[in-house]
């Protein structure tokens, strides 16, 4: 097994496949507020993402499954549940510096209140942490709307030797993600005019049917969305989706799974799978994070070095022969060199594209086997043997965001 590089913690590259075994529903795990909404729209799969269940398939296979919510997210406009982007608040006088700290972006010349952006967190060898998405919603408070570690565990271990004027908690907020074509309308319908105004990770606080919200213009699919970040999420879930769902009614609204067919046409990565804490930001292409002008945070050293020295691996994007991959890959799949005999990486994730109508994937290969048309070959599950590959540019689609931004 080949491994991308040194780890404290191997990647498990055995090709064990899926099971059969059903997954234990218990209080260990924890239900989101909109838990039974999912169950009623008939999401039948389930993975865990921060300590909770999430959502990750509705439509029956046999019905076309994850392809046949692809088609609907783009061409229509779909409702997510999205809870599992637990919001980690940072409240107080110094909720600024502190949080300009944790992040690698310069939140002081590119946040100001009522702005989202796009961060990375890293530890102090410049391995990424976590890649929220950070909401201001004022002077002295921010969200981080968390991927799938445990930052608020972070967060207060930083600050209890950094001791910022800060309180860190999770808080009960919940969104939901709008997103598709059709998006634009239904918000529109839903909160008037005013939601039009949003540009690409603006957003703007307001009620909706009388409940306090957020309205974020921001997504994980590559097409025009927005997230909804409901207060009291635990006592206001059903009213929040049932407003959604009538207003929803007459742009042909479903409920699906967030698309990770979508996300990865554009390029998204997800966290846990494409990187996690032993992974550094020029290894997967997230090195215009990094704002070394800012006067400190936590990982700069670090990150300075990594700089200077180089990585030997990066993350890529391939295109791959064989049969259409229409389900969440079990495993990391082996890649080899041209010839199909030495493994040189592995890909970390992988699905069809029907908006390229060719399977695609992610993988990290080593500087040696990474640059623009590279022939590879790559061990899929279901085929006698490896199919071939080529290195291609990432974003997959609409590599300028002209979608989601219009």
């Amino acid at each position: 097994m080949v491994q991308p590089a040194k780890r404290h913690v191997p990647i498990n590259l055995r090709q064990s496949g899926d099971s059969a075994a059903r997954m234990l529903i218990s209080t260990r795990i924890r239900k989101s507020p909109y838990w039974h909404l999912s169950e009623r729209h008939g999401c039948w799969a389930h993975t865990v993402y921060n300590h909770m269940y999430h959502p990750r398939a509705y439509v029956p296979l046999e019905e076309g499954g994850l392809i046949k919510e692809h088609e609907h997210l783009t061409r229509h406009v779909t409702l997510w549940n999205v809870a599992v982007e637990r919001q980690i608040q940072i409240k107080g006088p110094d909720a600024l510096a502190f949080t300009d700290l944790l992040v690698t972006r310069n939140l002081r010349k590119k946040c100001p209140v009522n702005q989202g952006r796009y961060v990375i967190l890293c530890d102090e060898k410049g391995g990424i942490v976590n890649d929220p998405v950070l909401l201001r919603v004022a002077e002295d408070e921010f969200w981080l709307s968390i991927s799938d570690s445990d930052v608020l565990l972070w967060a207060k271990g930083v600050n209890y030797k950094a001791g910022y004027e800060v309180e860190i908690n999770e808080i009960d907020v919940a969104p939901v993600q709008i997103q598709g074509p059709k998006s634009k309308q239904l918000m529109r319908k839903l909160l008037g005019e005013k939601v039009l105004d949003l540009r690409y990770y603006q957003l703007f606080q307001t009620r909706l049917k009388g409940l306090e919200v957020v309205i974020s213009r921001t997504g994980w699919s590559g097409e025009v969305g927005y997230e909804i970040y409901l207060y009291d999420a635990t006592i206001h879930a059903d009213e929040l989706w049932n407003a959604v769902l009538e207003a929803g009614e007459e742009f042909n609204l479903k409920v699906i799974a967030p698309s990770h067919i979508r996300r990865l046409e554009a390029g998204i990565l997800s966290y846990g799978a494409d990187m996690d804490i032993e992974t550094n930001p020029f290894e997967v292409g997230l090195d215009w994070q990094i704002d070394f002008d800012k006067e400190d945070f936590v990982g700069k050293e670090a990150l300075w070095e990594i700089r200077r020295e180089g990585v030997t691996h990066k993350l890529v994007g391939l295109k791959m022969g064989g049969k259409p991959l229409t389900w969440y890959n079990e495993d990391f799949y082996p890649v080899k060199d041209g010839s199909g005999e030495a493994g040189v990486g592995h890909v970390t994730s992988a699905f069809y594209s029907p908006k390229l109508d060719s399977n695609i994937a992610l993988a990290m290969l080593p500087n040696s086997h990474n640059a623009l048309g590279t022939p590879l070959k790559v061990v899929l599950p279901k085929e006698p043997e490896a199919v071939s590959a080529t290195v291609v540019e990432v974003p997959f689609y609409d590599p300028r965001k002209e979608i989601p931004a219009g």
